[in-house]
């Protein structure tokens, strides 16, 4: 119809003459601005008509990948297989521990069988580079490699990183092999179309399609989370397969599904490439991530916090610990910074923090802006080299005796450390601070999880030896009509800020 409209605007051939041509002029202004308008638009990718072209062209560079391993079974009993189920399904852990359980209250072992298991993958070099997941993988005596046209190879473990879930194989063929092409999954958007291939439940070369639902998703599957989620199928078997775009790119790495059922509920996950091409490539490299390090042990910045931090708003990653001897204490980084930009990059939440510092050059000297003491600090860091370990240290010298005190405006009970307390609490004698006896039921301590054995090192990041010293900082907070005061709290060997609502009545 708009198009039969300019046409006969075009002609003028209306009744009515001059006032045709009129109304003629103004259908085409409207049809040209309209057009105009649609060109304005960001660019959508709409859906074809079908995808098998793409399925054609993709599928051979998809592969099969296959492991076995030695497990033992239990002598005087039949052997129970484990149920099959996706990765990520809430029901894992459950069935995991159960069989734990089960295999422990067996006694004697038995003979040894060999268990084999199924995942995907795909070839990004046509040398013979193969890329899946690390749990696809992971504790296996052999890896075979099954191409499209069902020839099958040992494969080599080149490297893995099981703190991404990624892993790297070789194999030997002697021509060389379909690859994919990367694309960039920083371009990719919710609601972008998107196609997987792979072998759920070892049904080679199938094809799903689906949309990305989300970007960003955290799944508390480790430090770097930062999943794409998609509606697509799927289901066990798909682990460490591609994830492509409309042009035949692949944008992710599919690693775990949300699961009820045990089947593919619509809520999958995939590794963006952004996050994993950098390590693909250190893998083939060093056999191993090379990822840079800070040296500091982070939390949130919640609301309470940002308050007890003098700070307009809650972003950045609050340093509970820094590392002896590591490059965040050579540059002056403190515990109680609230790390705002790394290298020129904003720190918006807590989470991008890590991956910011992993994917920067060893060695590179960056610009980190803090938040210290109600003012903005920046300092120069020589990132190092992250370690195997990873491993924080805690503090030193312990305080002086002091009676106990009742502090009712946090609802607790607090007292000087001693050799009694320490034995009672467990606490080594390099803890140091005011140990918590008591915890009022329904306080605001409660609420937060502290608890009788924890211990106070600072008030509003300053240290305290004495319930008494405690006492005072959170009477002179009070004081400045805060609402909430700002403790580091060490449970066991863990430090964590806590930000505790105040009663002022």
């Amino acid at each position: 119809m708009m198009r039969r409209a300019v046409e006969q605007a075009g002609t003028g051939r209306r009744p009515g003459g001059g006032r045709a041509s009129a109304l003629g002029a103004g259908a085409l202004l409207m049809a040209v601005l309209m057009a105009w308008g649609a060109q304005a638009q960001p660019a959508s990718r709409a859906a074809p008509f079908g995808f098998a072209d793409l399925v054609e062209r993709l599928s051979p560079a998809v592969v099969n990948i296959s492991t076995t391993q030695e497990v033992a079974t239990a002598r005087g009993r039949p052997d129970v297989p484990v149920p099959q189920l996706p990765p990520g399904s809430p029901l894992e852990e459950f069935f995991k521990d159960f069989f734990e359980r089960q295999e422990r209250g067996r006694g004697e072992r038995g003979p040894m069988r060999r268990a084999t298991s199924l995942g995907s993958g795909f070839v990004i070099d046509p040398a013979g580079l193969v890329v899946t997941n690390n749990h696809v993988i992971a504790e296996a005596d052999e890896v075979r490699v099954t191409l499209h046209d069902d020839t099958t190879y040992e494969a080599e473990i080149l490297g893995r990183d099981p703190a991404t879930d990624l892993a790297v194989l070789r194999i030997d063929a002697p021509e060389p092999l379909p690859a994919v092409v990367w694309g960039d999954s920083d371009r990719a958007r919710v609601g972008d179309w998107i196609l997987v291939i792979g072998n759920p439940f070892g049904l080679e070369n199938t094809v799903t399609v689906g949309i990305i639902s989300a970007r960003g998703r955290v799944i508390n599957a480790g430090s770097y989370d930062d999943f794409l989620q998609t509606d697509a199928s799927i289901n066990r078997g798909n682990s460490g397969g591609p994830m492509f775009n409309l042009d035949g790119e692949v944008i992710g790495i599919n690693t775990a599904i949300f699961s009820p059922s045990g089947g593919s509920v619509g809520i999958g996950f995939a590794i963006p490439t952004a996050l994993a091409r950098p390590l693909i490539d250190q893998l083939v490299a060093y056999g191993r991530p090379r990822r840079g390090w800070l040296g500091v042990r982070i939390q949130t910045v919640t609301d309470e916090i940002a308050e007890g931090l003098g700070m307009a708003e809650a972003r950045g990653a609050l340093v509970a610990g820094v590392t002896e001897d590591g490059p965040a204490q050579a540059a002056g980084i403190e515990a109680g910074d609230v790390i705002l930009t790394f290298d020129g990059k904003p720190v918006a939440e807590m989470r991008r923090l890590p991956r910011l510092v992993a994917e920067s050059r060893i060695g590179k000297d960056v610009t980190v802006e803090v938040w210290r003491r109600g003012a903005l600090v920046r300092l120069q860091v020589v990132l190092g080299e992250l370690p195997e370990d990873g491993a924080e240290v805690a503090a030193s010298a312990p305080a002086s005796e002091a009676p106990t005190q009742s502090l009712e405006a946090l609802g607790l009970t607090l007292a000087t450390l001693s050799d009694e307390l320490r034995e009672t609490y467990s606490l080594g004698d390099s803890v140091k601070g005011v140990v918590v006896t008591e915890v009022a039921q329904g306080s605001a301590a409660a609420e937060k999880g502290i608890r009788a054995g924890d211990v106070i090192v600072e008030v509003s990041q300053e240290e305290v030896a004495s319930p008494a010293e405690v006492v005072d900082r959170v009477r002179a907070v009070q004081d400045s009509e805060r609402r909430s005061v700002l403790l580091l709290v060490q449970s066991g060997e863990d430090l964590r800020f806590v930000a505790l609502r105040l009663d002022n009545s």
